[in-house]
């Protein structure tokens, strides 16, 4: 059980409650200071003093005031009219994340919600019923309106959810779990509406997805270090201490774990003196992807325990302040920069797959095929790879250096971070079946070798992926094997495929 209070919730609790269904509950002490807060937003109505979205309409419109008797109203004329995504829904498990960002953001206190708000969040949350949301229509800024606003129709009965493995009317999935519709009152469809919870909860499947692959990278290349005879000193832990990089050490460090007892690798002037750059400089490559990753990892546990709603309520009412906390740009720059990362990741990987189907780079039959001229081999899969490098590098463009004024110019900046989020997550995908071809071929360019001459771990490797994808011995349909690599590595951990306690 994860306890909730808008301050501590991890990157590690979330990939728990999103992937194994931990189940969700909120601590006393962030209770108190929501009904504190809720406590000085009935104060606001009752008393008719003006502040924003509580009494006044929004965005350009927040020079309008609104009769007392309309408030509620005016909250549920938000969702409905700011419910306009459109495009395919975000993954399941992305809306399962907005659910519990945005129950975890009111928690700090400063929204001025209910309760019962945080309550229906955690019901869907706890019983798996998740808003279908569209991906497409958010700004970044005033945070992911849209988005969210698909999730607060759920909340109130209204749309559609994710349940029970179908898409059914949202009033089916709460009449089935006897969870009654949620009525808004003053400022709670705007503090369900005015976040960054769509970008964040992207960015945060995206994250654990291109960590995963980060690790499966450096396994992967050290079956084709076996593959193509690749030179150990370059990874010699003297070099990479004398750069200074913590990731880079640690990537060479993992090489040499790896490849430990490997009797398929070679030394200095044994066969070569030096290697390609997608053999030797594996390291410092993948280390600056880690830098990467370290820094999203860093803004995303920030974000998740941010509020960023507007207008915020200090001081049991007596400051309501609008502020731009809602603004997206810190995921927007954090996402832009984990497409470059791991889109980098892609490019290298295809240069490795280029250097074992190139018999002239290789010395290994031609496109790693058994009978090179009537069978093509391996030749159509390195096409498949630099189609997707290329694809990534057009995704890989910022998202967060464009800008278009909305709202009547009110809104005159924006973030586009959801897009950046929607992207990495491409671009992740990509590159799982860039790699998905790079194994498949180190795995026939090492048994060309001899796989009893493989390295403990890259072998006990080599036999799991076997039985995902059998070696080429006649052309087949390669697609097949793409796909079935690419579930096999999005389901299994480096851990699993090493056999052991996993050092980072």
């Amino acid at each position: 059980m994860v306890k909730l209070n808008g301050y501590s919730l991890t990157l590690a609790q979330a990939q728990r409650i999103l992937y194994e269904f931990e189940q969700v509950e909120v601590s006393p002490e962030s209770l108190q200071r929501v009904e504190a807060s809720r406590r000085a937003v009935e104060k606001i109505v009752a008393e008719n003093k003006i502040a924003y979205g509580i009494n006044t309409g929004f965005g350009k419109l927040s020079d309008v005031l609104i009769d007392p008797k309309n408030v509620e109203k005016l909250q549920l004329n938000l969702i409905r009219s700011h419910a306009c995504g459109t495009g395919e829904p975000f993954p399941e498990v992305v809306s399962r994340a907005m659910l519990l960002l945005r129950a975890n953001a009111l928690l700090k206190g400063y929204s001025g919600v209910r309760r019962e708000v945080i309550d229906s969040l955690l019901a869907f949350l706890n019983r798996r019923i998740h808003p279908v949301i569209p991906q497409q229509g958010s700004l970044g800024a005033s945070g992911d309106l849209a988005p969210l606003s698909h999730l607060a129709l759920a909340l109130i009965g209204e749309g559609d959810v994710f349940y029970k493995g179908q898409i059914v009317p949202a009033s089916v999935a709460l009449k089935a779990e006897n969870i009654q519709p949620l009525v808004l009152t003053a400022k709670e469809g705007l503090a369900l509406i005015n976040g960054t919870q769509a970008m964040t909860a992207m960015g945060i499947v995206a994250y654990l997805e291109a960590e995963q692959l980060a690790y499966q990278v450096e396994l992967i290349a050290a079956v084709t270090m076996e593959g193509l005879r690749g030179i150990m000193d370059a990874f010699a832990e003297e070099v990479h201490v004398a750069r200074g990089y913590p990731e880079q050490v640690a990537v060479a460090a993992r090489m040499r774990d790896y490849l430990a007892d490997s009797k398929l690798t070679t030394r200095q002037g044994q066969l070569r003196v030096q290697d390609a750059y997608s053999l030797r400089c594996i390291p410092q490559v993948h280390g600056a992807s880690w830098q990467v990753l370290g820094y999203v990892k860093e803004k995303l546990e920030i974000e998740m325990n941010a509020a960023t709603d507007n207008p915020l309520v200090f001081q049991d009412g007596e400051q309501v302040i609008s502020g731009g906390n809602f603004h997206g740009q810190p995921i927007a720059l954090a996402m832009d920069f984990l497409k470059m990362a791991v889109a980098e990741l892609a490019n290298i990987s295809e240069r490795r797959i280029e250097r074992m189907v190139n018999p002239q780079l290789s010395g290994l039959p031609a496109f790693l095929s058994p009978q090179p001229g009537l069978q093509s081999g391996a030749m159509i899969l390195q096409y498949c790879a630099a189609s997707l490098v290329s694809e990534n590098k057009t995704l890989a463009h910022p998202a967060s250096v464009d800008s278009i004024p909305s709202s009547a110019n009110q809104e005159d900046h924006v973030s586009m971070g959801t897009i950046a989020a929607r992207h990495a997550y491409q671009i992740i995908q990509n590159c799982r079946r860039v790699l998905a071809i790079e194994l498949i071929c180190a795995l026939q360019a090492a048994e060309y070798h001899g796989v009893e001459k493989m390295a403990t771990k890259t072998r006990k490797f080599h036999a799991m992926a076997r039985a995902v994808t059998a070696p080429i011995s006649e052309d087949r349909v390669f697609a097949q094997d793409i796909e079935a690599v690419t579930n096999f590595l999005l389901q299994t951990p480096v851990q699993t495929m090493v056999g052991t306690t996993f050092f980072i």
